[in-house]
């Protein structure tokens, strides 16, 4: 596995993936005008494209040996919610995938390590996520990188009001 930056000629390949991946686990909770206008707004090409070159962003790829996306995570050089912050300079996980074929082989431990090696780099404090509360696995996978429950917050898919559950660590 190799692990690099994103190209803005990656924006396609991410999209599908990030679409993906969350239907492989979120899409039954959801009616399809809500899903449809949810994957359209924040799993397009367009965006990710633009996420891409922000410079507010980093955007990390897992490749496999044949050249294929398998995972990807995006770290936000901003806090996603100030009102629970902990520490001065705080950034947002804002999303880590995997392709659901490949899951359970140490894709996400890799891109998290990434995640903290660039926290780190950039001065982080903190980085703060949010996880759906329904989602055991997901949390579980980020208690084990020390990441802890701080909040009870919201996620919305189209007009569907998720309960999620903002989680943190201090670096």
């Amino acid at each position: 596995m190799i692990l690099r930056d994103a190209t803005p000629e990656d924006a396609t390949t991410i999209a599908q993936l990030g679409a993906d991946a969350f239907c492989a686990a979120f899409a039954h909770l959801y009616n399809q005008q809500d899903l449809g206008g949810f994957l359209a707004a924040s799993h397009s090409p367009a965006r990710t494209a633009a996420e891409i070159v922000d410079p507010g962003m980093r955007i990390r790829l897992a490749i496999d040996d044949d050249g294929k996306l398998i995972g990807f995570c995006k770290l936000v050089l901003a806090c996603g919610w100030p009102e629970h912050a902990r520490a001065e300079r705080v950034i947002e996980l804002k999303q880590l995938y995997t392709d659901p074929a490949v899951t359970g082989r140490g894709i996400g431990a890799a891109l998290m390590d990434w995640v903290l090696d660039e926290a780190r780099v950039q001065n982080a404090g903190e980085i703060q996520l949010s996880v759906y509360s329904d989602n055991h696995g997901a949390q579980r996978f980020y208690a084990r990188y020390g990441f802890e429950k701080v909040a009870d917050i919201h996620f919305m898919v189209g007009e569907q009001r998720d309960e999620e559950f903002l989680f943190s660590r201090v670096l």
